[in-house]
């Protein structure tokens, strides 16, 4: 290292500025000088590297380039760049792969062949239902591996914090199912026999999980099992659980749970269902593994032959690689994986970009931009939250943020997610922060041009493919799907939502939608446009939304989109909103209202005026106290929203209450069930200049789904100033799909 040194400061007065090249490899050695001939083993020692070149004042660089060579780099503790460790504008610092050679960092171990073997105690096998799997479980003694951190199952779920997975299992790339019951669907609650507390209404006196009646005699064969969970929507289908058991009365065909839901158990909907986990004697199927934590052994049934398989299992817990006040750095052409926590954190700093990245097999967060939250109120709650921020989680995020709408999660501004590929995480795909809200400042941060799919492994609710907030931020060009929930989720205002290909999300859910804002009407400048959203939703639920506009949200424009096979309960749906624009889009084959709004006060929320609109009411609150409408610089953004939480002349109700400026103009209904549906007293969208086609008005190939419309459309006739939807350009830019 001294010699590169050296030459390096020897060489520097002969030129201005310089390009800087390290390299890291498996086989190399933190003692190396980092050249391609003797390379580092570690990102640290390349990064210790840059920092001991920078600090010599008299040294200038263009750019500083690491590039990691060919194979699989285990990573036991966060990588972390600070502010010491920024580039500069014209000076940019990237870690990458050395071209064309594939790299990999995981959070875990990866398992060698020889400790591998085939179980052949019969008392071991004796234990599994199923006769047939006897013949393929195979076995892994981790604590002869030296691997005796397991982690732990926790409950987690709607408005509960993100917690770490436990120890996880991968074979060949793909994460494999923990033993359960079914193998496919889910069983039905019974008769519920007590709710249980109720979080929700504040019930914590006599603190109690619920009780109620299996619909599944397989139960009884579960009695002795002490450590089994349930996971499921115990009473609203978009409000998941992962629940301890207590006990199984095989007599009484009951079962109670250790812990409450968050509102009680339900019975009787589709929705209310739950699959069994962590069961040895379930492991019944290629895949499915279980863990002993007493013994320290890992049994598994391969899909083929398992000492050739590549196995690894989940470690670390924090972070893999953690951005933290670091400016102008490129993360490039890396695969991170198999990761007990996040992926990637980001908090500060300004123009960092993480591109043509594969973030996989993830335990939590894929990559998330700003702080999370740990919640100090001693309760389960959705009220009477109370937390703090932190750095490096994920945590309480969601419940931080609906008490504290104006949290600047300090995410830095103008980086970039771009080109990536990121899917089998645990608790949505990204999250991305920036700006303020109460100023308005924008962030300016964006997610392009990025693959995001099976995002909901463990957390489900509030947790989707690309969540935002802050203000003044951007997605564009993805490609979301398979998502038991939302593709997007949003909080704060003007962020733009173009050209994103969004599907087959919904699957297992109800009151959800693909895209979903709600309860803060200061959240306005909304533009989704451009957009695909097809097969969201199942036709078995009665409230699946396609654009979902809940409780009050306002000042949106929804415009240039298509919507195929979309929800049951409005391919765009408001609950009392005003100053939403649905402009020059396509609805085809709605099942149910194409558009539909609710006069919420008038209907479902007739009762409970006074939590939202009086002291200490959420309006109040969001509207006054942490921004104040009626004032600079809300009121100058959005002028028509100053008043909404004036009193009418009645003196009872509010300005907010009553639906206003809504317009619903220059779009196509084909095949729809309703165009549009108005519910409740004062619900209002201003209609006109629509068009409902009869037949096909002029699709290239509908069957396809290539929805261009001919040049001689009929459209174009009956709406002449129709705008033609860049149906080509939405999506994935060049098929891209990061790696």
């Amino acid at each position: 290292m001294k010699r590169f040194l050296l030459f390096i400061i020897l060489f520097l007065p002969l030129v201005t500025a310089l390009a800087v090249d390290f390299y890291i490899s498996p086989q190399g050695n933190d003692q190396n000088t980092g050249t391609i001939y003797n390379p580092f083993a570690t990102l640290e020692g390349a990064r210790n590297a840059i920092r001991n070149i920078r600090s010599d004042r008299t040294a200038s660089f263009d750019s500083i380039t690491v590039y990691l060579r060919q194979g699989i780099y285990s990573i036991e503790k966060s990588f972390v760049l600070g502010t010491e460790d920024s580039g500069k504008p014209d000076g940019r610092i990237t870690y990458r792969n050395y071209p064309e050679e594939p790299v990999r960092l995981i959070g875990g171990r990866v398992i060698p062949a020889d400790a591998i073997s085939q179980v052949r105690d019969e008392s071991i096998l004796d234990q599994l239902n199923d006769p047939n799997a006897r013949d393929h479980l195979y076995v892994i003694d981790l604590d002869k591996l030296g691997i005796d951190n397991f982690g732990e199952h926790r409950k987690f779920g709607h408005a509960l914090p993100v917690v770490p997975a436990p120890l996880e299992f991968f074979i060949n790339g793909e994460v494999m199912p923990l033993a359960r019951y079914p193998n496919q669907g889910a069983i039905q609650t019974g008769k519920i026999i007590d709710t249980g507390s109720v979080p929700r209404i504040r019930d914590y006196e006599n603190i109690r999980g619920g009780i109620f009646e299996y619909t599944d005699d397989r139960h009884s064969l579960w009695v002795d099992e002490e450590d089994l969970w349930l996971r499921g929507t115990f009473k609203w289908g978009y409000a998941d659980d992962k629940i301890k058991v207590e006990w199984i009365d095989p007599q009484s065909k009951r079962i109670k749970l250790s812990s409450p839901h968050m509102y009680g158990l339900g019975s009787g909907e589709p929705f209310q269902q739950y699959v069994a986990l962590n069961l040895f004697q379930e492991l019944d199927m290629p895949g499915e593994w279980y863990l002993n934590r007493s013994t320290g052994k890992l049994y598994f049934w391969p899909s083929d032959d398992a000492k050739e398989d590549e196995i690894i299992v989940s470690l670390i817990e924090d972070p893999v690689i953690v951005l933290q006040d670091v400016s102008f750095v490129t993360l490039q052409g890396i695969v991170i994986e198999a990761s007990r926590g996040m992926g990637i954190y980001m908090q500060g700093g300004e123009e960092n970009l993480v591109s043509d990245c594969v973030i996989r097999n993830i335990g939590t967060v894929g990559i998330q931009m700003g702080q999370g939250a740990e919640q100090t109120f001693p309760h389960i709650t959705h009220d009477d939250y109370e937390g703090r921020a932190v750095s490096g989680k994920t945590g309480s995020l969601k419940a931080h943020l609906y008490k504290y709408t104006t949290w600047d999660r300090k995410a830095g501004k103008n980086h970039g997610i771009r080109g990536c590929h990121i899917y089998n995480t645990g608790s949505g795909g990204i999250v991305l922060s920036g700006g303020s809200k109460e100023k308005l400042v924008a962030g300016n941060n964006y997610v392009r041009n990025c693959r995001v799919h099976d995002y909901q492994r463990r957390n489900r609710s509030q947790w989707a493919g690309i969540s935002v907030d802050g203000c003044g931020n951007r997605i564009d060009h993805c490609e979301i799907y398979n998502g038991d929930l939302q593709a997007i989720m949003v909080n704060g205002p003007l962020h733009a939502f173009e050209y994103n290909h969004i599907h087959h999300v919904g699957l297992n859910a109800n009151d959800a939608s693909a895209w979903y804002m709600g309860r803060d009407p200061s959240d306005q400048g909304t533009i989704i446009r451009y957009n695909f959203f097809h097969h969201v939703g199942r036709h078995d639920r009665k409230w699946m939304m396609g654009v979902y506009f809940d409780d009050g949200t306002c000042g949106a424009l929804v415009e240039g989109n298509i919507f195929y096979n979309v929800g049951t309960y409005g391919s765009v749906y408001s609950n009392g909103g005003q100053d939403i624009i649905i402009r020059n889009n396509i609805f085809i084959r709605s099942k149910g209202p194409a558009v539909q709004q609710k006069s919420m006060w008038w209907d479902f929320a007739a009762h409970n005026w006074e939590y939202y609109f009086t002291y200490p009411g959420v309006y109040r609150r969001r509207l006054l106290e942490l921004i104040d409408i009626r004032k600079p610089p809300y009121s100058i953004r959005f002028p028509h929203l100053a008043s909404w939480m004036d009193r009418c002349e009645d003196g009872k109700t509010y300005v907010g209450m009553y639906p206003a400026r809504n317009v619903l103009e220059k779009n196509v209904f084909y095949q729809c069930e309703q165009p549009l549906c108005l519910v409740g007293l004062h619900a209002q969208f201003d209609c006109r200049n629509n068009y409902i086609a009869l037949e096909d008005p002029g699709f290239f190939d509908l069957h396809a789904l290539d929805l261009r419309l001919e040049e001689d459309s009929i459209v174009y006739k009956e709406i002449p100033d129709f705008i033609p939807i860049p149906f080509k350009k939405i999506g994935l830019k060049n098929g891209s799909t990061g790696r």
